[in-house]
C-alpha cells in the first residue's frame, strides 16, 4: 500500500527487501520517498561488530534520525564521537557530517528515517555492491546530489575506526 498523504503506507515484514551485506549484515528497505510521497525515507540496518555503516557524509536538505533496536552504535556528529546503545536516539540536522558503525563488542541494529525523503533504495542496493568489493566506492560519487548524501573527511571517525 503507498502512502498518499490520506491513506497509510503499510509495509508487512516479508514484502520489505532485504539487500546483503558482507559478514552477514544488512540493509532491509522499509520506505522510499516515492511510497510516502516525499515525506521520509526509512530502513533497518544490520550491522556485525566492527562493521562501517557509513562513511562520513551530510545531506543537503535532509534531517536523519536514527534509533538502535539492539546492541552498541558508535556515531560521529559534527566532530564528536558518541556510543550509543540499545534504546538510543541521534538525530542530525542537514549540513552536519555523520557516520555510524557497530562497536567492536556487539553486532547492532537500527532503524534510519530520513525526512524529507528521497529516493535511496538505489543507493542501498549500490552500496552493498562496494562493500561486496562489486563496484569501486568511486561509483557513489557521481551520485552524491541524487541521493543527497554528500561525502566528507572527518579525521576524528578515520582516527576511531582505523584504530581497530
Amino acid at each position: 500500500m503507498t502512502y498518499t498523504g490520506s491513506r497509510a503506507l503499510v509495509v508487512p515484514a516479508e514484502a520489505a527487501e532485504v539487500v546483503a551485506l558482507p559478514a552477514g549484515g544488512a540493509f532491509t528497505l522499509l520506505a522510499d520517498a516515492s511510497g510516502t510521497a516525499g515525506a521520509l525515507g526509512a530502513n533497518r540496518l544490520t550491522l556485525r561488530a566492527g562493521r562501517d555503516g557509513a562513511k562520513p557524509h551530510y545531506h543537503a536538505f535532509s534531517t536523519e534520525l536514527f534509533y538502535v533496536l539492539d546492541g552498541v552504535m558508535e556515531f560521529l556528529v559534527g566532530e564528536e564521537v558518541a556510543t550509543v546503545s540499545e534504546g538510543g536516539l541521534v538525530v542530525v540536522p542537514p549540513r552536519v557530517p555523520h557516520a555510524f558503525g557497530a562497536t567492536p563488542g556487539a553486532d547492532a541494529e537500527l532503524l534510519s528515517v530520513l525526512t524529507p525523503g528521497v529516493e535511496r533504495f538505489g543507493y542501498f542496493r549500490q552500496l552493498a555492491r562496494v562493500q561486496h568489493g562489486l563496484a569501486p566506492f568511486d561509483s557513489l560519487l557521481p551520485e552524491q546530489e541524487r541521493y543527497d548524501v554528500h561525502f566528507v573527511d572527518v579525521a576524528a571517525w578515520q582516527s576511531l575506526r582505523s584504530s581497530r
